[in-house]
């Protein structure tokens, strides 16, 4: 097995197991739409369930058709990564750590759409009149991962062609 599937499979099972981690203890600690001030006036653990994806895109009751898109863009993204994963270069660690963290986080997600219809979201930042939109670990190594594959995208762009 290439080394590339190994280290992004490793990643993908540690996002999970700490995304489903973390979402089993606040649902069986934390009363949903509850708030518990962490750091008063910047962040708190709540328990709030979202039907659409980030920053509340599509989060309405009155649709239910979303669910069945979240589905169908995990299935793609799943193909699409594993393409990436088969055609990346042993040696760009970035890409495939970046590979595997989507991947982790788009699965950890996707178990809660299978399981409740909706995910498990529980971090919420504020600041003044500045509010964030709660999210949990899966959508942090969405967006880690994206960092990276930009990174590796940029860095492989800027690379001198090969002669």
């Amino acid at each position: 097995m290439k080394r590339s599937y190994k280290l992004a499979g490793l990643i993908t099972l540690v996002v999970v197991a700490l995304d489903q981690a973390t979402k089993a203890w606040i649902l069986a600690n934390i009363i949903l739409y509850t708030t518990h001030p962490v750091i008063p006036d910047f962040f708190n653990i709540v328990h709030v369930l979202n039907k659409g994806a980030a920053f509340g895109f599509l989060n309405r009751s009155d649709i239910t058709w979303q669910t069945y898109l979240f589905f169908a863009t995990t299935a793609m993204a799943v193909v699409l990564i594993l393409h990436l994963l088969r055609a990346a270069l042993e040696e760009d660690t970035t890409l495939i750590c970046g590979l595997g963290l989507i991947l982790g986080g788009a699965i950890g997600n996707l178990i809660d759409r299978i399981r409740f219809g909706e995910v498990v979201d529980f971090l919420d930042f504020h600041y003044g009149d500045l509010h964030w939109p709660a999210f949990n670990v899966a959508d942090i190594a969405i967006t880690l991962g994206s960092v990276a594959l930009m990174a590796a995208f940029l860095r492989a762009r800027k690379a001198p062609p090969e002669e």
